[in-house]
């Protein structure tokens, strides 16, 4: 085995410390580590990133679910339009995508490029929300209500921005689940969990016929086995680590990883 390539397992089990460590965050960095570590084609490592983090969601979730805190009501009206529309985007929407959109100069955007940039962005917003922080402002005892038209629209869009960059998109479902369905935070947290793994499988799904995506089943396998390791790891080390200051510095970090990533494909 190539140092590269046990510095990308590396990679893998940090991920999943960091998903233990905060409860989120660490699946936005499956797609880099894929791609500028262990050299995945592009298009092919937002794939690979479903199948990861909807396998990680999913060892979460059951925890969660076990303890109680999911919503299952919840997370179901939110997970189907969202599931739709992360199918919907990885069977027709990427696959439409022409190799080369457009030429600025000499410059070619080609369609991996503009994933990567569009991958960046989505890095700056979920590194604003750790940043800043979230106010728990319901109670457990507080009555769930429901507004089913922003919820729906909700799960399209986090349905459609998970298809393009093979990101779990909590950063934007929590928000969504505390203000739109009045979740208290550790049941947002632990929901978001179950419809991350949900609309990410059911992604990649739509990914198997995909011809320009070729799947190494045992290397997919050895990474998510990894990552799911990692989680446990991250757990353990919660008891005596605080997830909440680990969240801000996490925010920073992925700031730095959006600029290199915007530098890495138009300058670098």
């Amino acid at each position: 085995m190539e140092f590269i390539e046990i510095l990308g397992y590396i990679g893998a089990l940090i991920i999943g410390v960091v998903l233990g460590l905060i409860g989120g965050g660490g699946s936005i960095l499956t797609v880099p580590v894929l791609v500028y570590i262990l050299s995945v084609d592009k298009v092919t490592a937002t794939a690979y990133s479903l199948f990861i983090v909807g396998s990680v969601a999913a060892v979460g979730a059951i925890r969660n679910a076990q303890k109680g805190m999911v919503d299952f009501k919840t997370g179901t009206i939110f997970a189907i339009p969202a599931l739709a529309t992360v199918y919907l985007t990885r069977k027709f929407l990427v696959p439409a995508i022409p190799h080369d959109l457009f030429n600025v100069g000499d410059f070619v955007v080609t369609k991996g490029i503009a994933i990567m940039i569009f991958f960046a962005i989505i890095m700056l917003l979920a590194s604003y929300t750790m940043i800043k922080g979230r106010k728990d402002t319901t109670t457990e005892d507080q009555e769930i209500e429901y507004n089913y038209p922003l919820i729906i629209m909700e799960g399209i869009v986090v349905g459609l921005l998970t298809g393009i960059v093979g990101a779990g998109g909590g950063f934007l479902i929590i928000p969504a689940l505390v203000l739109l369905a009045k979740l208290p935070m550790k049941k947002a947290v632990a929901t978001s969990l179950m419809i991350i793994a949900v609309k990410s499988l059911f992604g990649f799904i739509g990914d198997i016929s995909n011809p320009e995506i070729h799947i190494n089943w045992t290397f997919l396998s050895i990474f998510t086995s990894i990552s799911i390791t990692g989680i446990f790891v991250g757990l353990y080390l919660n008891n005596f680590i605080d997830g909440k200051k680990l969240k801000k510095g996490f925010g920073w970090f992925l700031v730095v990883m959006a600029l290199y990533i915007v530098l890495k494909e138009t300058v670098l």
